[in-house]
C-alpha cells in the first residue's frame, strides 16, 4: 500500500471512528430511529468509500506490480483476488 493511500484511509476511518461512537450515544440516549439509521447510512457509505480508495490503491499499486513482474503466476493470483473480492455477497 502506498503512503498516500494509507493516510487517506487512516483519516476516513478516524472519522468513521467518531461518527460509529456518535451513533452508540445517539442509541443511549434514545434518539429518533430515522435519524439513527440516516448515521448509520452515512458511516456504511463512508466505509465504501473507504474500500473504493483500496481497491484503486490495489489496481494501481499490486496488480501494477504484478504485471511489471512478468510472473504470470503472480499476475494470476492478483487477478483471482480482485474477481473474488469484488463477487463476495453484497457486491
Amino acid at each position: 500500500m502506498d503512503h498516500d493511500t494509507k493516510d487517506n484511509c487512516v483519516r476516513r476511518l478516524s472519522r468513521i471512528e467518531g461518527q460509529v461512537r456518535g451513533i452508540s450515544a445517539m442509541v443511549s440516549d434514545e434518539r429518533y430511529c430515522i435519524d439513527i439509521i440516516n448515521q448509520i447510512a452515512a458511516v456504511q457509505s463512508a466505509l465504501r468509500k473507504v474500500e473504493e480508495v483500496l481497491l484503486h490503491g490495489h489496481v494501481g499499486h499490486c496488480i501494477e506490480n504484478a504485471i511489471a513482474s512478468g510472473n504470470a503466476e503472480e499476475q494470476r493470483a492478483k487477478v483471482a483476488e480482485l474477481i473474488k473480492v469484488l463477487h463476495r455477497p453484497g457486491k
